[in-house]
């Protein structure tokens, strides 16, 4: 069965294919199955952001679709910049500019304690979609560290790594990042409806 990730960040998409290699779907960006989905992110919650993704990309291909909307809460800053994390420094999703804004609001503040969150979608049809979320707590840290991922993750630090999200490989942050936690409470979802 074909499955399209309703998204166009190329980071996330390598993420939802890895996780989701071991499943009978055939995982599809848009560019590779030929559509053009933009969507609105409008929703007030990640999940509500996350089934619009799904059933809008749907909608306009007929294929399972599964979405995703992900961010940043920074407890001393009161979640923020949740929802509008790859937007809070204008522009979308430009690392420089949204780590500096990060650190701007982080001066003075002792409490540098942060979660990714992830929540996901599967559209199966119009009437019928399936959503899980995912955690990933960490701490913020004052300076960069590695070079690999994208957003906020070469300053969000992981304790029981020891490593930042920049200074993992690939499966090690598929194992314990806010997306692959979603993922798996999706595939646990599907398992227990028999669809994989």
């Amino acid at each position: 069965m074909k499955l399209l990730m309703a998204t166009n960040n190329k980071g996330k998409a390598l993420e939802l294919k890895a996780v989701l290699k071991d499943t009978p779907f055939e995982v599809l960006s848009l560019k590779e199955a030929g559509f053009e989905v933009e969507v609105d992110e409008d929703g007030h919650t990640f999940i509500e952001n996350a089934i619009k993704k799904a059933k809008e990309t749907y909608r306009a291909t007929g294929v399972p679709s599964v979405g995703d909307d992900s961010g940043l809460e920074v407890y001393a800053l009161n979640g923020a910049p949740g929802i509008y994390s790859a937007r809070w420094a204008g522009g979308h999703g430009e690392q420089d500019l949204l780590i500096e804004k990060l650190m701007k609001e982080l001066q003075g503040k002792n409490d540098r304690r942060a979660r990714f969150t992830c929540a996901v979608a599967l559209a199966l049809s119009e009437e019928d979609i399936i959503c899980a979320e995912g955690y990933c707590e960490g701490v913020i840290l004052n300076e960069r560290r590695g070079n690999g991922g994208f957003g906020y993750d070469p300053v969000f630090y992981v304790e029981s790594k020891k490593k930042t999200f920049a200074e993992l490989t690939a499966d090690e942050k598929n194992q314990i990042s806010h997306r692959s936690m979603a993922l798996k409470n999706l595939k646990s979802k599907l398992s227990e409806r028999g669809v994989i």
